[in-house]
């Protein structure tokens, strides 16, 4: 499911089944360094829906989490756990958030208990579109593990 109207309903009668969010964090820049800053979000909003198709039924895919590259780290961090609070109070239990952003890795685990699934960006415009899918379905191979995972331990 996704936060959009055509999916409240499903949500509002499944949501006891819907325990997990999925949340993009995507860095917003204007900089010289924009085209590597869109690609990175390109990426990373087609990965978080190719996330939510595959675990359609069990995960709420969220409107990115964004952020200013001159934004602080405690700021950031303070604005995810609001997030979190807003979500844990609706029932989920889980809280994933996606980037391709290698800053997050450093703060990792200042961020616990969210699940921060780092992805390093490739650049889709290289790719031919029916090459897409396969790389995106080989990036899934490597996910699938951490996010099953993630659900077999109690919490």
């Amino acid at each position: 499911m996704r936060f959009r109207t055509e999916d409240t309903d499903t949500y509002l009668q499944s949501r006891d089944y819907v325990d997990t969010a999925i949340v993009p964090l995507v860095k917003v820049s204007l900089t010289a360094d924009i085209k590597s800053t869109i690609q990175a979000t390109e990426f990373t909003t087609i990965l978080s829906e190719e996330m939510e198709r595959q675990f359609r039924g069990r995960v709420m895919l969220f409107p990115p989490f964004s952020y200013h590259d001159t934004e602080s780290a405690e700021g950031k961090k303070e604005r995810l756990h609001l997030w979190q609070t807003e979500l844990e109070g609706a029932g989920f239990n889980y809280m994933i958030l996606l980037t391709s952003d290698a800053n997050w890795k450093q703060d990792e685990q200042a961020l616990e208990p969210l699940q921060l699934v780092y992805v390093p960006s490739i650049a889709l415009e290289y790719i031919e579109q029916k090459n897409r899918k396969k790389v995106m379905d080989d990036q899934m191979q490597q996910i699938l593990p951490l996010i099953t995972g993630l659900w077999q331990k109690k919490r």
